[in-house]
């Protein structure tokens, strides 16, 4: 049995990064049982190891995206300030932050600079949107039902629904747990392939930190 509400630790989290290159991803028993890394997931279990694998995947598909994001954004600095000798660190941050950011709280604001740029923005009630209320007219009270009127054929037809909707349920979840798998398995091959832009972003942070002048061919 494994031990869930336990915090993991840098060692256990280690071995089983280890394990995964090793064995690769779904061969769970293999990486308990190897005496390698025994010793630290041997209190894990099978769903232990598979969902803090996905923890990790979620978290690596995180930063790819903030990388990407942040990188789009120099990259399109240092091509609208189009200086000969390339841009400074001051001017880049200076371009980013009067073009990218809010005034009121310093967070990205893509759609702001989308709608800057004549993109048109999907205006969706997940972002702030209100949904409209009915008016009072159309708001009419539903008339009472006399249950002595509902025959067994309306309550078969109804039992009959509620069936049909339950399967169908268990069906989708069924779909998206084995997407949500294949979704885990495509991240992590995507994680394999940004190795070298990770090592680009570092170098460039490396080189802004230091305050030197960063030239992109």
């Amino acid at each position: 049995m494994g031990n869930p509400k336990q915090k993991w630790t840098s060692e256990e989290e280690e071995a089983l990064r280890a394990g995964v290159a090793k064995h690769g991803t779904g061969k769970w028993k293999n990486i308990q049982r190897d005496p390698e890394f025994n010793p630290y997931l041997y209190s894990r279990s099978n769903i232990d190891l598979k969902v803090f694998l996905s923890f990790l995947f979620f978290l690596f598909a995180i930063v790819i995206v903030a990388v990407v994001w942040y990188n789009a954004m120099i990259f399109e600095a240092i091509s609208a300030l189009n200086e000969p000798n390339g841009a400074d660190t001051s001017a880049i941050i200076s371009y980013i932050e009067c073009n990218f950011f809010t005034d009121d709280d310093d967070i990205p604001n893509p759609s702001a600079h989308l709608v800057q740029n004549c993109y048109k923005i999907k205006k969706s009630s997940s972002f702030g949107t209100k949904t409209p209320t009915p008016k009072q007219k159309e708001m009419r009270p539903k008339p009472v039902q006399n249950t002595d009127l509902i025959n067994s054929g309306d309550t078969v037809t109804e039992a009959a629904d509620d069936a049909a909707y339950m399967v169908a349920e268990a069906e989708n979840k069924s779909f998206v747990a084995t997407e949500a798998v294949k979704e885990s398995e495509r991240v992590s091959k995507m994680a394999e392939d940004a190795n070298s832009l990770l090592q680009l972003a570092s170098e460039i942070l490396e080189k802004c930190s230091r305050g030197e002048i960063v030239v992109m061919g």
